[in-house]
């Protein structure tokens, strides 16, 4: 399991820089216009997916920022936050490197934002959601980017492991 966590973890750093590459191509209007996403424009869905990031990674490591909120916006302009977004990739890319199998079955705790009760869970699944919470998200940015008229962005793991990814596709 762990090398498909740094799969994932490599695949997702892919995946933003793709996703951010078609953002820095929008109008700063287009930017910030509400699609009916969840959180309704490309702006707050971008900060939307760092600020989860940064939560998990809180609670995964103990260290780093943590927002009290969900839909907290982190970086009022796009350049900021894909600086932010490059260094958490990496911070994420470190963390599951120092991972061994024996850690991803261990159980760790935490408190969510949502709810007061503590929740002991293992690792192992709960970075597939993790991850899974990324592609969900990000596949609200891609179709806010085809409402705005944008051509389709190519995001699939698979297409990730034919490019970039050889490492992982064996």
């Amino acid at each position: 399991m762990l090398e498909h966590y740094r799969m994932f973890a490599d695949y997702n750093r892919w995946a933003n820089r793709r996703l951010y590459a078609a953002a820095s191509e929008l109008s700063d209007a287009e930017y910030r216009t509400d699609k009916g996403a969840f959180f309704g424009s490309l702006h707050a869905t971008l900060n939307h997916i760092l600020a989860a990031d940064r939560i998990w990674m809180r609670r995964f490591t103990g260290q780093g920022e943590a927002p009290t909120r969900l839909d907290q916006i982190l970086h009022e302009d796009l350049a900021g936050l894909d600086a932010a977004r490059r260094a958490e990739d990496e911070r994420i890319i470190s963390y599951i490197d120092g991972l061994d199998e024996a850690r991803l079955g261990a159980h760790f705790t935490y408190t969510p934002i949502t709810m007061p009760d503590e929740i002991r869970q293992k690792l192992g699944p709960t970075l597939a959601h993790f991850f899974n919470h990324q592609t969900h998200h990000r596949g609200q940015a891609h179709a806010t980017l085809t409402a705005l008229g944008r051509p389709s962005l190519t995001l699939d793991l698979v297409s990730f492991l034919r490019t970039e990814g050889e490492q992982w596709a064996g």
